[in-house]
């Protein structure tokens, strides 16, 4: 009764609609509020707090206790690691984005004209499943320098062995003091010069047993040949008798030759008079010189060492290699959110352009590209973000000697807060700087979202 008679006299009954109104929306902003608190308070212990606890450390010293002002910052771009940071991030947000999307964009045209488009989608988004540090691992063994571990570098090196000849004894060297002089690139010549009709014997060490051809035959019968009177003969042998024994410089009766070692003539002007190749006794006959005088010579490619293949994570290239591995990863999704777009052109503006002539080229360039403009900034300017926060992949990829050329802005601010520098207020200075990097790309994105709606 007490409770009828109170609001019956708060609430009067020619204001009765009004109030019930303006009740139900105070309960609906309540229920609002309090449905998105936890959300809220998330929000402030994870993003807020740490922004504000970031920029207040970013003006103290590396122990937190002393104030220094802006010196943080100052220092940051003084230090030539920081630049260096500054500038492969730079790099990655230039290059990163633009090939993804380009990519992207390709693929997702032509996977419209694929029999099979949902598998090919699936195949090239699949690596979005993968975490970064599983792909870091899988491209750190891919970029392996030692063929027999990097997948590329054994590429590398099948192609190059199909064109070009490798060296059979990388390790070979002409035994010291027995008529054998090395020169600066690395072949051997003759420390004397010799006439047609003489016999030269190469007594060569450092040829391990597994390094000998197969075909290999003992090379003793072949140095009691004597030489032409229009020739210069002799053998290019291992000086090394199984079993100990025998005479240095001399060839022995179980001493093996050296096949397919190139021996050259050159005359006394420095030109090449005449060249041949070993036997498998490694015997050897350079015929058709003039009467005169001539240096014997082994070229260095025959002690050349094997082809190696590309330093993919040396300084000059480990940051375009972790780019590489960053577009395997992200290139599926560009393609996705692209092909969504494609998917809701009008195609009666594909189809009139046909009609009129146009050819696939022309379509792409005049019609499509346009009109997938809005989608196309989009993922660029998603995708320029994502890069700007970069840090797993830079981190296990790059080995640790060039760490330091591969750095980001991400991975400068860990390593000198965390990784050895221990200095929290320089690198809570680098994370203010990423944000200030990162916030005009949000708004970008957030304001072009909201544009979209409306």
């Amino acid at each position: 009764m007490t409770s009828t008679l109170v609001e019956e006299t708060a609430s009067p009954p020619s204001a009765g609609p009004a109030v019930r109104a303006r009740r139900s929306r105070r309960r609906a902003r309540l229920g609002a509020v309090l449905f998105a608190l936890p959300a809220l308070l998330l929000l402030g212990a994870l993003v807020v707090y740490p922004v504000l606890f970031s920029v207040g450390r970013s003006f103290f010293d590396a122990s937190g206790t002393r104030f220094v002002g802006p010196d943080n910052y100052t220092e940051m771009f003084r230090d030539p690691a920081t630049l260096k940071a500054v500038r492969n991030t730079a790099i990655w947000v230039v290059v990163a984005p633009t090939l993804l999307t380009g990519l992207g964009l390709v693929l997702a045209v032509l996977v419209e004209k694929v029999r099979w488009a949902t598998a090919f989608k699936l195949l090239l988004f699949m690596p979005m499943a993968v975490s970064f540090l599983a792909a870091g691992i899988v491209f750190r063994l891919a970029y392996d320098e030692d063929p027999s571990k990097g997948v590329l570098n054994a590429a590398v090196v099948g192609v190059h062995d199909a064109f070009k000849d490798t060296s059979a004894y990388p390790t070979a060297r002409a035994r010291d003091g027995h008529g054998l002089t090395a020169d600066r690139d690395g072949s051997y010549r003759t420390s004397r010069r010799v006439s047609p009709g003489t016999a030269v014997d190469f007594g060569m060490v450092g040829v391990a047993p597994g390094d000998i051809p197969g075909d290999a035959r003992p090379a003793y019968a072949a140095a009691q040949r004597p030489a032409a009177a229009d020739e210069v003969g002799g053998v290019v042998y291992l000086d090394f008798t199984p079993g100990g024994g025998g005479e240095q410089g001399k060839v022995d009766r179980k001493e093996s030759g050296l096949p397919r070692m190139h021996v050259e003539a050159v005359d006394t002007d420095g030109r090449t008079a005449a060249s041949t190749t070993t036997a498998a006794d490694g015997s050897f006959r350079l015929t058709g010189l003039e009467s005169g005088t001539y240096t014997l010579r082994l070229p260095a490619a025959n002690f050349a060492q094997p082809y190696q293949g590309v330093s993919w994570l040396g300084p000059a290239l480990v940051t375009p290699a972790i780019i590489g591995a960053y577009l395997w990863i992200w290139t599926g999704f560009a393609m996705v959110l692209i092909g969504a777009g494609l998917a809701a052109l009008p195609r009666d503006a594909l189809e009139a352009a046909r009609m009129d002539g146009a050819n696939e080229w022309q379509i792409f360039r005049r019609i499509t590209v346009p009109l997938l403009a809005p989608v196309l900034t989009v993922v660029f300017v998603t995708l320029v973000i994502n890069v700007m926060k970069v840090f797993d992949l830079v981190y296990i990829i790059a080995p640790g000697p060039v760490q330091e050329d591969a750095t980001v802005l991400a991975t400068q601010m860990w390593l000198v807060s965390f990784g050895g520098g221990n200095n929290q207020g320089l690198g809570s200075a680098l994370g203010v700087l990423l944000l200030l990097l990162v916030v005009p790309a949000m708004a970008f994105n957030v304001r072009r979202f909201r544009r979209s709606q409306r």
